[in-house]
């Protein structure tokens, strides 16, 4: 259901929780009845509220922050729109506001969005290898959208220009805090596969952003970085997942996950082929160690203070390490 045009009354001075109650009443028939922060996003505020006719979930930009990338909320209402009548499972997009601060309001879907090398409660390894397999086939689903077709779309990315963008990345991050992060980089840029057909893709598709009913997935969620792109980088981020001995210090091991191969054959399907999935997955881990040594380099810049990030050396050093090693053998 799309909003309608909203109403002179809700105006720039009032409360996001003020301006949904609003919305809600007039174009649900529903009343607020709680209205309760969500943590552990970074993208936005996320708040699940509960009304008389069933509960939601609102997103809206920060107060003070421009509209713009990861807190573009209006964009990621859009693509949920856009795939509401396909065979990816989203939320259902009940109202939009573009007042600054902007927000939008979806469904809640119940049940688990949990990474299980990362998360907490530990998901039960048979569960967790059942719900990563299932994953992998959903995700033709999404790849197999012309991005062409979805409003607001941006040129595709090559993997020359993702290799660029994340050297970028890691170019800004002190190089003690990624250790042979430039080795990786070179021996990426020698084999840097052509391009393939460019696909709508989600940009950190995981089990942490799919609420599973069971197995089976219901909701993709977390759409803040969606675009173009060769769906081969989705692919490669999707397996680093995959494996715990990733992350030490800050993940666990899960027995019984399914290796990259599995996934990867699994997401085919029987149909054609892969090429240069080993060079994907080295490019997730560099992208995931970048990132990682940026959010540690602004830790201790003093610019995000968080201890937990003093965990996140033996994970960059791993990701580094493995990465390099499926490209150096």
């Amino acid at each position: 259901m799309s909003s309608a045009p909203r109403s002179d009354s809700v105006g720039r001075g009032d409360t996001v929780e003020q301006r949904v109650r609003t919305r809600l009443q007039a174009h649900l028939d529903v009343s607020v009845t709680a209205f309760e922060p969500l943590l552990g996003g970074h993208s936005g505020l996320t708040y699940r509220v509960r009304t008389t006719g069933g509960d939601f979930v609102v997103k809206a930009v920060p107060g003070g922050q421009q509209a713009i990338g990861r807190h573009d909320m209006l964009r990621q209402a859009r693509i949920m729109s856009a795939l509401a009548h396909t065979a990816v499972p989203v939320p259902s997009i009940v109202a939009t506001d573009d007042v600054e601060p902007a927000w939008f309001a979806m469904e809640f879907v119940a049940g688990e969005a949990l990474e299980p090398v990362l998360d907490d409660p530990a998901v039960e390894p048979g569960l967790a290898a059942a719900r990563m397999l299932r994953a992998a086939e959903i995700l033709p689903r999404l790849h197999a959208i012309d991005p062409r077709t979805v409003p607001g779309v941006q040129a595709p990315l090559t993997p020359d220009a993702e290799l660029a963008r994340w050297a970028r990345t890691l170019g800004a991050v002190p190089p003690d805090l990624v250790a042979g992060g430039n080795r990786l980089l070179e021996l990426l840029g020698r084999t840097t596969p052509e391009p393939i057909t460019p696909t709508l893709v989600h940009g950190d598709y995981r089990l942490g952003n799919i609420i599973s009913a069971g197995v089976e997935p219901v909701a993709l969620i977390d759409w803040e970085i969606w675009s173009a792109g060769d769906p081969r980088v989705e692919l490669g981020w999707f397996l680093v997942f995959a494996d715990g001995g990733n992350f030490p210090g800050v993940g666990r091991e899960v027995s019984g996950l399914p290796s990259a191969q599995e996934l990867v054959d699994r997401y085919v399907g029987g149909g054609t082929a892969l090429t240069d999935m080993t060079w994907f997955d080295a490019l997730g881990r560099l992208k995931m160690a970048a990132i990682m040594g940026h959010n540690l380099r602004r830790h201790r810049e003093g610019r995000h203070y968080d201890p937990d990030q003093e965990k996140l050396p033996a994970t960059i050093n791993r990701l580094i390490e493995t990465g390099t090693a499926l490209l150096a053998g």
